[in-house]
């Protein structure tokens, strides 16, 4: 038995102490004046039901290195805003969109990713979006904008956006070596066989 002083007395306040298995009871003996009345709390009385459940359709399944299925896929960077792409390649790395899905588990696919030279931006981020390194060095704080940094690599804007959105971890860099960047059309993983993604599906 518990006892709960309330400096108003107002029956809407006792719905406040309506919680879990406790339910508020009001007697006269209760009152002791206009401005304060004591709440006494008695456990609530639960009823169980007895019903009989499929164990099995309510397992959690959890994908491991022998169970998980790894594709090979392929995207089409070609007149595609460079975040957009990213995004679909972030969540085919990680495995989000399968049903088995397991955070720590390196359950994603491998993606093959093409033409990531004729990625698009938006604006006037060809100058003013900046990608800032160190040397290591007092000083030597380094910056490019995406116009520099696709000349000297058409396949680094989409690596930087593609491991920015990953875990940064160990997973994080075992799912990023599944990344594969070509600059072109063609690409050297024929012999997987890899399944062709269509972005206008997911964008």
């Amino acid at each position: 038995m518990q006892a709960v002083f309330i400096n108003v007395c107002s029956k809407s306040l006792l719905k406040l102490f309506r919680i879990k298995s406790l339910k508020p009871k009001i007697n006269a003996k209760n009152i002791f004046s206009e401005k304060g009345i004591i709440v006494s709390l008695q456990p609530r009385k639960r009823v169980f039901k007895s019903f009989f459940v499929n164990t099995l359709s309510y397992k959690t399944i959890s994908a491991n290195a022998a169970t998980v299925d790894k594709q090979w896929v392929v995207i089409d960077a070609a007149n595609v805003p460079l975040g957009r792409v990213a995004s679909v390649i972030a969540i085919h790395l990680r495995g989000k969109h399968k049903t088995n899905f397991t955070p720590h588990v390196d359950c994603g696919d491998n993606v093959i990713v093409i033409n990531a030279g004729k990625v698009t931006l938006s604006g006037n981020k060809w100058k003013q979006k900046q990608y800032i390194r160190h040397t290591g060095y007092p000083g030597g704080q380094r910056s490019l904008n995406a116009e520099q940094l696709n000349a000297k690599g058409a396949d680094r804007l989409i690596e930087n956006a593609v491991k920015g959105m990953l875990p940064k971890n160990k997973l994080g860099a075992a799912l990023y070596r599944n990344l594969k960047v070509f600059v072109g059309g063609e690409h050297t993983h024929e012999a997987q066989k890899p399944k062709t993604i269509n972005l206008n599906e997911r964008l």
